[in-house]
């Protein structure tokens, strides 16, 4: 795993692939927060649906070993993953993926995204610093809901 110490190692971001599932699916187990209670319930076929046919994904990677990704569904017009080893939170990779990912999808369409994450978490701090709009908890399973317009998203970055 990751030396989160190790600040020389080389950061790079990049546009997901098939080929990376193995690394993405190893970042989605490690986290802490929004955990998947079967980590079999996210299969490989999902991770090819929405890299090729409902959206699209980057990447970091750390000494060729995935640490963070993004993934965005088009058809539902949301964020379906963005998660972050927890070795190396608190480094800037989420806010870079979000950033990269926000930037294309918002260059492709002017429709409202949306998200969900677990209340009290990190994950809710981090969309609400960033941007997010919260629009209410979705009742299903008491996730707060939040949303990011065209327009936040160009004041976010100024």
């Amino acid at each position: 795993m990751i030396d989160p110490t190790n600040q020389a190692s080389h950061v790079i971001f990049r546009e997901a692939t098939l080929q990376d599932y193995k690394g993405l699916h190893a970042v989605r187990i490690a986290v802490t927060e929004n955990r998947l209670s079967n980590p079999l319930r996210i299969t490989e076929a999902d991770y090819a649906l929405y890299l090729t046919e409902r959206g699209k994904g980057w990447l970091c990677e750390i000494a060729n070993e995935v640490v963070g990704f993004a993934i965005v569904d088009t058809i539902d017009n949301n964020i379906w993953a963005l998660f972050v080893h927890p070795t190396v939170e608190g480094r800037g990779i989420g806010k870079r993926l979000q950033q990269i990912m926000l930037d294309w999808f918002f260059h492709q369409s002017t429709r409202t995204l949306w998200l969900s994450t677990g209340q009290g978490t990190k994950a809710e701090r981090f969309y609400e610093l960033t941007g997010w709009k919260r629009t209410g908890t979705k009742t299903s399973d008491g996730e707060i809901k939040f949303e990011m317009a065209l327009e936040d998203w160009q004041k976010a970055m100024q």
